[in-house]
């Protein structure tokens, strides 16, 4: 019999891809013995993956009545995106201060500025490598404690972020854009990469807010849909 941490493992990816495909909306309800019996689970391993979205601000736990999915605020997250922003371009001023930028920025350079043939394909892998790429400046910066801040930011707007790489050519624009930023620091021009980075993250957002306000209005007209049959 899988151990309870497996079982835990395997609650946590079937309910994020359930939340991530927008299967429950904000504002929906439910309780741990449902998703026990949904998923065929005793309610501990279904706990521990409950526990760990709301960690991931997926979920919030109502006293004595059950899970409610986190409802969207907007508001909030662009004003994250904007002081990320701000933090990632005071990164690019240390960085271009630093006499040995070149090796602080090798392996970056090594995974992004690459030609189109050997460029990663997988999705999840590169939303990964994207996330970290961003995070990865802040700590070649050698500021830890904007690091630290940046890092918690990263994990507040990864609810919505996770749903940029639903569209492939976002793979494309990412390595591409990457790579412009790094040359530009490479070539120590901070104002030439603080003008790209700034773009990047505004139209990240945006695509983002776009792609998941699709994805919400198509979940909530199946519902309806479903209601009518």
């Amino acid at each position: 019999m899988p151990a309870a941490a497996s079982l835990a493992s395997v609650a946590y990816e079937t309910l994020r891809q359930a939340l991530d495909n927008f299967q429950y909306v904000p504002g929906d309800r439910f309780s741990e013995s449902e998703v026990g019996q949904q998923l065929g689970m005793s309610r501990t391993p279904v706990r521990e993956a409950l526990v760990r979205l709301q960690r991931e601000g997926y979920i919030s736990v109502l006293p004595k009545m059950g899970w409610v999915v986190n409802q969207l605020d907007f508001a909030v997250f662009e004003q994250l995106y904007d002081v990320r922003a701000v933090l990632e371009c005071a990164a690019v001023d240390l960085l271009v201060a630093a006499p040995d930028l070149t090796h602080r920025l090798q392996d970056l350079t090594a995974l992004w500025c690459i030609s189109a043939a050997d460029r990663l394909s997988e999705k999840s892998v590169v939303s990964r490598h994207d996330e970290d790429f961003h995070m990865a400046l802040l700590q070649a910066s050698g500021n830890l404690e904007m690091a630290r801040i940046h890092r918690d930011i990263t994990e507040r707007i990864r609810i919505v972020r996770r749903l940029e790489f639903t569209r492939n050519y976002r793979i494309d624009v990412t390595y591409e854009e990457h790579s412009r930023i790094l040359q530009a620091l490479l070539q120590r021009d901070g104002l030439q990469a603080k003008v790209l980075l700034q773009k990047h993250i505004r139209v990240s957002r945006d695509e983002v807010k776009n792609i998941t306000l699709h994805m919400l209005q198509n979940a909530k007209q199946k519902v309806a849909l479903a209601l009518t049959e």
